[in-house]
């Protein structure tokens, strides 16, 4: 018997930067966050469209569990309004463990910054695999990393 059911995880992120500028970064300037964050985040090209549009395809090679990785990734949606933005895997070594893998973020307007929401929506080959925690810690990371940067910028400005 297949093993399918579309499962969840979710993480909030308080960071000091506005949600507008998160948003920048998570969708026009992603290749940036390899230069933030060198040695999880490698390298972000993108390999078809544009930065920032519906439809393009981006390449991520990263560091996850001492393992190096890649995931093609589809931009899905951009909502600029409430900055958010969604990403599919479309091919990696994501897709070795999980039929579909998406990520979605959100950056929320706060006092003294924003909450960057992260939610990551898989569905597993088997019942056998892990939830992917290791990943959502990364996002995390990444997201408390670029609110860092883009802090120290506004300092430097």
């Amino acid at each position: 018997m297949a093993y399918s059911q579309l499962q969840k995880l979710e993480a909030n992120v308080h960071i000091k930067a506005s949600a507008e500028q998160f948003h920048d970064v998570l969708c026009n300037r992603t290749h940036h966050i390899a230069n933030i964050l060198p040695k999880k985040i490698h390298s972000v090209e993108i390999h078809q469209g544009e930065w920032g549009t519906e439809g393009s395809i981006i390449s991520w090679n990263y560091l996850l569990d001492g393992k190096v990785g890649v995931a093609k990734e589809v931009v899905e949606s951009v909502d600029k309004e409430n900055h958010k933005t969604n990403f599919k895997v479309i091919e990696g070594d994501l897709l070795r463990h999980y039929k579909s893998f998406r990520l979605i973020g959100q950056a929320i307007p706060k006092e003294n910054g924003s909450v960057v929401h992260w939610v990551l929506e898989y569905e597993k080959q088997t019942g056998h695999t892990s939830d992917p925690y290791t990943l959502l810690d990364l996002t995390i990371e990444m997201s408390k990393e670029i609110g860092a940067y883009l802090t120290q910028q506004n300092i430097t400005k």
